[in-house]
């Protein structure tokens, strides 16, 4: 069965940088787009990141343009998620999941829709001070 892996997450100071991992496996990583979602307390499980299979295309939420970076290693089955520039508003509980679709395109809407993925990590927390 599928499974994916968090890792990485942590106590940074506003500012300070993180770098998320994701490694799965029991599935062919490299014919899927992956995402990250986050979900701090109180809060609905909302959309941070996407990359296409092949890692050529990306997507983000607004709030993170410009300082998270979403990546991939086909050959290893892991993905990225490198957070700079922190904020305390980014504090939340990050999750890695895998897209329903083989082969599906960033465009379709439900890239950032819970819906649209069929496999769930186990969360890294990240909280950040101010």
């Amino acid at each position: 069965q599928v499974q994916l892996v968090e890792s990485g997450g942590g106590l940074v100071q506003a500012g300070g940088s993180l770098r998320l991992s994701c490694a799965g496996s029991g599935l062919t990583f490299s014919t899927y787009i992956m995402g990250w979602f986050r979900q701090a307390p109180g809060a609905e499980r909302e959309f941070v990141a996407a990359i296409n299979w092949s890692g050529a295309s990306t997507r983000y939420t607004d709030p993170v343009k410009g300082r998270f970076t979403i990546s991939r290693d086909n050959a290893k089955n892991t993905m990225y998620l490198q957070m700079n520039s922190l904020k305390p508003e980014d504090t939340a509980v990050y999750y890695c999941a895998k897209r329903r679709v083989p082969f599906s395109t960033l465009n379709d809407p439900s890239t950032e829709e819970l819906y649209g993925y069929n496999a769930w990590g186990q969360g890294t927390q990240v909280t950040v001070s101010s």
